[in-house]
């Protein structure tokens, strides 16, 4: 399974590639093999974004893993975002409102005032980002079935890697 491999171009901020070039070196590999390494990581750790048949409150763990990304590195918007959740999903069981959505792409501090005002059950024992992750897995029951499809990839991947 050799494939053509394609070069590409890549703009980064210095202090990203001194980080990169620091990792490795301290790991004994070439830069590129970082590269390699972090976009293979990403498409395992999120393949449920190019998989067809995650919608809706499926792909509610994976965003949440990057909702700060979401904002600031890639700028999405909450009907942008909207469409990616339920563009194509068929299951009315599986819609994510868009007050939910929202919820995604709110700073910290405006999440944490629109939680308590939305969430009845007292969590303040629970960072803001818990706190979210606890109220959408509550509310859309996503507990050990997401879990296992955002990681069997990843454990795929670490164990042909040794």
């Amino acid at each position: 399974m050799n494939e053509l491999k394609q070069m590409i171009s890549l703009r980064l901020v210095e202090s990203d590639r001194a980080a990169i070039q620091a990792i490795a070196a301290r790991l004994f590999v070439r830069e590129s093999d970082i590269y390699r390494f972090a976009i293979n990581y990403m498409l395992n750790r999120f393949s449920c974004l190019f998989d067809q048949s995650c919608t809706g409150s499926d792909l509610l763990p994976a965003l949440l893993d990057i909702r700060a990304e979401i904002n600031h590195t890639l700028g999405l918007k909450r009907h942008q975002l909207e469409k990616i959740i339920n563009g194509s999903n068929l299951h009315p069981d599986k819609y994510v409102a868009m007050s939910d959505v929202e919820l995604l792409l709110m700073p910290q501090h405006l999440l944490k005032q629109r939680l308590m005002k939305i969430d009845d059950t007292p969590r303040g024992n629970l960072g803001v980002e818990e706190w979210l992750k606890t109220y959408l897995s509550d509310k859309y029951d996503f507990s050990a079935t997401a879990h296992n499809v955002l990681f069997d990839d990843y454990n795929g991947l670490a164990q042909e890697a040794t």
